[in-house]
């Protein structure tokens, strides 16, 4: 007999908001959590990448917040709390909740870096019940005295092994030392090392322990291949080739420029593709982030800060154009696709001199793939790739100012090569070679923007 979210004591409200977003059954980790999270325990869930976690805690938060949402809001005083370690994470997590909270007369806000904070604090100041939170810039308005968290009823934290790789624990510590020591903490982690366990036992009280899966176990439903290539020309050819079928695909970079510099070349060669790293601004992530799951942009290009955090649906396809650094990233990277129940393909694409690395990566990853050498003709790349989509034109780029022209002088002596008068000026743009700036890059071309990202947690 299916269990169904009302079975695990989900209240109707919550029941028929779920159903309206088309979910209608809890994943293993929904069903294991729930029942302990909705009586107030304090839970310790671990689940690989794209197990449903987010809404494993985001039921619970606001079942318990709706119970006294009948009060009035205090501002700058938030009932709920979840900490995030990225600005896509925190930013899906919020489209998430956000069906719940409507149905419940909640509100829920984001804080995170990157962006001006005046929309933050106006939110505060209004009143908000949920925040959720990167911890630089929480920690930042906790300063600022924009924000106490002395009223805060549930915490979550979500990724903290990622929290723990990027150096944020001493942040989560203060944070999480500034809520009521008797609130209900819940703490959601692929893995238990890098000094998880040790907020484990400083913060919850006598925790209930929900694992759905080995720890760094990959995921059943996704299928690895390792194509080996004779050199770098092989490997450029192969990653276009890799791109260019009709579904969305992630295709991982170990740098800005390069994630940068492949996008352009994918979009120029008829593929829409969008980056996603550190050095774009908030609004380009979410603009691009936007286009690829719209489907304006078929393909993202991404460093690992895409790694964690990125839910699109129907990713068909993930690439490692350049193999990760360690077993865990190359997990994570490849989550981006088999997400909630769902099939996906990962590939791996080795250089003859990067073979004894990745075969050690994939050993720790747990990962049993036999390496293929391949080229573009292969039949096992074609049947990869599938259908090729249809070729799409880039967008024009857009033409370079024109230059000033300089008019007559008037006044003083004449300078050597002025005009005399009567004599008409030459403009720059007429000296040979400089027409129209013509020897110059114009921008990158971008995909069409779309107004929802269309999120699911």
């Amino acid at each position: 007999m299916t269990v169904t979210f009302a079975d695990l004591g989900v209240n109707d409200r919550l029941v028929r908001a779920l159903t309206a977003a088309g979910i209608t059954a809890p994943f293993p980790i929904q069903a294991d959590t729930l029942p302990d999270t909705l009586r107030g325990r304090d839970v310790l869930g671990r689940g690989k990448t794209g197990s449903g976690k987010t809404l494993a805690f985001s039921i619970p938060m606001v079942a318990r917040l709706s119970e006294t949402a009948s009060r009035s809001r205090t501002p700058n005083r938030p009932r709920g709390l979840i900490l995030a370690p990225t600005r896509e994470l925190a930013t899906q997590i919020a489209a998430t909740l956000e069906p719940l909270v409507l149905a419940s007369n909640l509100r829920v806000t984001t804080i995170f870096g990157g962006v001006s904070q005046n929309r933050q604090v106006t939110a505060l100041d209004r009143g908000v019940d949920i925040v959720v939170a990167c911890p630089g810039r929480l920690e930042d308005l906790m300063k600022q005295r924009h924000v106490f968290l002395d009223e805060v009823e549930i915490t979550v934290l979500d990724e903290a092994d990622h929290m723990a790789d990027l150096g944020f624990l001493p942040g989560v510590t203060r944070i999480l030392k500034a809520t009521p020591s008797q609130g209900q903490r819940l703490l959601f982690s692929a893995t238990l090392d890098n000094g998880v366990d040790k907020l484990v036992k400083q913060f919850l009280s006598n925790p209930v322990q929900h694992s759905v899966d080995e720890e760094n176990s990959p995921v059943a439903a996704m299928t690895h291949h390792i194509f080996e290539v004779g050199g770098a020309d092989a490997k450029k050819v192969l990653v276009q080739r890799l791109a260019s079928g009709e579904g969305r695909r992630i295709l991982f970079m170990r740098t800005k420029h390069q994630a940068r510099k492949l996008a352009r070349q994918l979009t120029e060669a008829g593929i829409p593709s969008v980056d996603l790293h550190g050095n774009l601004s908030q609004a380009a992530r979410d603009r691009n982030l936007a286009a690829f799951s719209a489907g304006d942009a078929r393909v993202l290009v991404a460093t690992d800060v895409a790694a964690r955090g990125v839910h699109v649906d129907n990713v068909e396809l993930v690439v490692h154009v350049d193999p990760p650094a360690e077993h865990k990233a190359y997990l994570h990277r490849s989550g981006r696709t088999a997400r909630a129940g769902s099939a996906g393909d990962v590939v791996t694409v080795v250089l003859p001199e990067q073979r004894r690395d990745v075969a050690v990566l994939l050993r720790k990853a747990k990962i049993d793939a036999a390496p293929q050498r391949v080229t573009v003709d292969t039949p096992a790349v074609a049947e990869l790739v599938g259908p090729l989509a249809a070729y799409v034109a880039p967008a024009p780029k857009e033409p370079a100012p024109a230059p000033k022209t300089r008019g007559p002088r008037t006044g003083g002596g004449q300078r050597s090569g002025q005009p005399r008068t009567g004599q008409q000026p030459r403009s720059r743009s007429s000296r040979g070679g400089h027409a129209g700036n013509s020897g110059r890059r114009g921008g990158r071309p971008t995909s069409a923007r779309s107004e929802s990202a269309g999120y699911r947690g």
